[in-house]
């Protein structure tokens, strides 16, 4: 996104009234909205058109929140935000797990909702273009097209995950607690708990495999850090 270009958000829920009041509010903070209210729907506008965010709600008629989520995730990777009357952690983490960006649940306000959009785009812009890319090895990650490269082919990964490893190679050997992992990648605001985390490092770890030169080690009663051989 450059800097003025106008955020452009797909709302999909099955209460049309939802839809139009959160689109209402959108609208008056100068984000452009399209709707619509079931996840079929959702796939189709999302593969033939341009979204810079994604509002889901997790109970639809015909294929749920969670299912809409895993076939997305198949072809690409804007950011999602979940939007459930659901709020069990364990919801959260299921709807985390499935690649969402972020997780609210309803009734929500407003402007919390508007909060964290502008929230997920920030951590999203590149950074300064001597902190874009990182090299570890045979591991490549850049934020400033959100790729990761191993041993020359590109792994899938959905933004978050990417910002987390990110943050661990820039910095090998360098233990992160939980709650500095939360922080950097979510913002010090978001309502979620640690095992946010340990939810995403998990699919690194399936993702990117065992490895001769490094590894993405546990550090028990602390968090994570990369380590190097």
């Amino acid at each position: 996104m450059q800097e003025n270009e106008t955020i452009k958000a797909l709302i999909v829920d099955d209460d049309e009234n939802i839809c139009q009041l959160i689109g209402l509010y959108l609208k008056k903070d100068g984000l452009e909205t399209d709707m619509c209210h079931d996840g079929e729907s959702a796939l189709v506008k999302l593969k033939d058109g341009h979204f810079d965010v994604v509002l889901l709600d997790l109970m639809m008629p015909g294929i749920d929140g969670f299912e809409t989520l895993k076939i997305l995730r198949t072809f690409s990777d804007v950011p999602v935000i979940m939007l459930s009357a659901r709020g069990e952690p364990m919801d959260k983490i299921s709807g985390l797990d499935h690649g969402a960006d972020d997780y609210i649940t309803k009734p929500f306000e407003p402007q919390e909702l508007i909060a964290r959009i502008h929230a997920i785009l920030r951590r999203l812009k590149p950074t300064d273009s001597g902190k874009k890319r990182v090299e570890l090895f045979n591991l490549i990650v850049n934020i400033s097209d959100f790729s990761v490269l191993l041993d020359g082919e590109k792994i899938d990964m959905p933004p978050k995950e990417i910002e987390l490893l990110y943050t661990l190679v820039k910095t090998p050997m360098h233990v992160f607690t939980r709650d500095d992992l939360l922080n950097t990648i979510w913002g010090q605001h978001y309502s979620g708990d640690s095992r946010t985390v340990d939810v995403h490092i998990k699919r690194i770890r399936e993702k990117l495999g065992d490895n001769p030169h490094w590894k993405l080690t546990t550090v028990w009663g602390v968090g994570y850090k990369i380590e190097v051989y």
